[in-house]
């Protein structure tokens, strides 16, 4: 693979917080534990479309709004879902991660 810096920075950054979903997934239960789960697998999912599947190829641009939108939402609704207790330094953690990864897919253009 022939990925520029950014899109390596790309791959990273879905990678890292897909790791803190999938932790926060086997640390809690019910409902978030299955969300969590999923998002993981979504991070990982895109990302691996992104770049990495061949069959994708065509439809580049198109997943990669796919996974800003899809990062764009896991961002919003960590508010929606926390508020006003948003402090969680894990939580903030990979909101930076989100946000980073969301510039870093805007400049990919």
């Amino acid at each position: 693979m022939n990925l520029t810096t950014r899109q390596w920075g790309i791959v990273g950054l879905a990678v890292a917080t897909a790791l803190i979903h999938l932790a926060l997934a086997f640390g809690g239960g019910g409902f978030f534990m299955v969300a969590f789960l999923l998002n993981a697998v979504g991070y990982l999912a895109l990302v691996a479309a992104l770049y990495f599947l061949p069959q994708f190829a065509k439809q580049r641009e198109l997943v990669r709004w796919a996974l800003l939108g899809f990062t764009a939402v896991t961002f919003i609704l960590y508010f929606v879902f926390n508020w006003p207790d948003v402090w969680s330094p894990m939580g903030l953690l990979d909101k930076g991660i989100e946000l980073a990864l969301m510039v870093l897919l805007w400049l990919d253009r």
